[in-house]
C-alpha cells in the first residue's frame, strides 16, 4: 500500500491443525485484506476529491460501498469465531479479547495473532484518519459550492443547499443576487 506509509507486506497464514486458531488466523487474513483494499479506495478517493474529478469520486464511492457490502460477510465470521472462543473459554462472546484467544493457542499462532490484530488496528486507524480527510475536503466543497449558487441565484431563490437547514444569510440586490460583503465605507 503506498501514500499512507503502510507496508502491504501480503498477511501470514500459519498452517495449524487447530480448528479454532486456524479460523482465527484465516479470519485475520481477510479482515486484512478488506481493510487495505478499503484504505486504497479512501486514497484513490482522496487524490479525486482534490481534484474535483465528480466521475472519479462517485465511481470509487461505489466500489468503496461494494467492499463495506463485502465485509458483512467478513464480520458474521467474525461473530461465529468469537462464538467458538467464548465456548471453549466459558464466557460469553462479547468478553473474548485476542489476548484471552491467544490462551487457547500455540506460542507461535498466539503471537501471530497478535500481531496480525496490531497491524488490523493500525490499518483501521490509518483508514478511519483518511476517510475523516476526505469527508471534511467534501464538506469544505459542498459549503464553498453552495455559497457559489446563493451568490449566483439571480431570482431571489435560495438555490443552495445550507447543510444546517437554515437560510442563507445576507440581503438580496434589485436583481435578486445574495450580498455577501456589504463593502460601504
Amino acid at each position: 500500500m503506498n501514500g499512507g506509509g503502510l507496508a502491504t507486506a501480503p498477511a501470514r497464514a500459519l498452517t495449524s491443525t487447530d480448528p479454532l486458531t486456524a479460523a482465527v488466523l484465516a479470519h485475520l487474513d481477510a479482515q486484512i485484506a478488506s481493510v487495505e483494499h478499503l484504505y486504497e479506495i479512501v486514497l484513490k478517493q482522496g487524490v479525486a476529491i482534490r481534484a474535483r474529478d465528480v466521475h472519479t469520486v462517485v465511481q470509487l464511492a461505489g466500489l468503496l460501498h461494494g467492499e463495506i457490502t463485502r465485509r458483512e460477510h467478513i464480520e458474521l465470521e467474525r461473530t461465529h469465531v468469537l462464538e467458538r472462543a467464548g465456548t471453549q473459554l466459558g464466557i460469553p462472546p462479547e468478553l473474548v479479547t485476542v489476548t484471552r484467544l491467544t490462551t487457547l493457542m500455540d506460542p507461535e499462532s498466539g503471537r501471530l495473532t497478535i500481531e496480525l490484530s496490531a497491524r488490523l488496528r493500525g490499518l483501521l486507524d490509518e483508514l478511519r484518519r483518511e476517510h475523516s480527510c476526505n469527508r471534511a475536503i467534501m464538506q469544505i466543497e459542498l459549503s464553498f459550492l453552495d455559497h457559489l449558487m446563493q451568490a449566483l441565484a439571480l431570482d431571489g431563490q435560495t438555490h443552495g443547499y445550507d447543510p444546517r437547514g437554515s437560510a442563507p444569510t445576507g440581503r438580496s440586490n434589485r436583481h435578486g443576487a445574495l450580498h455577501v460583503l456589504d463593502l460601504k465605507a
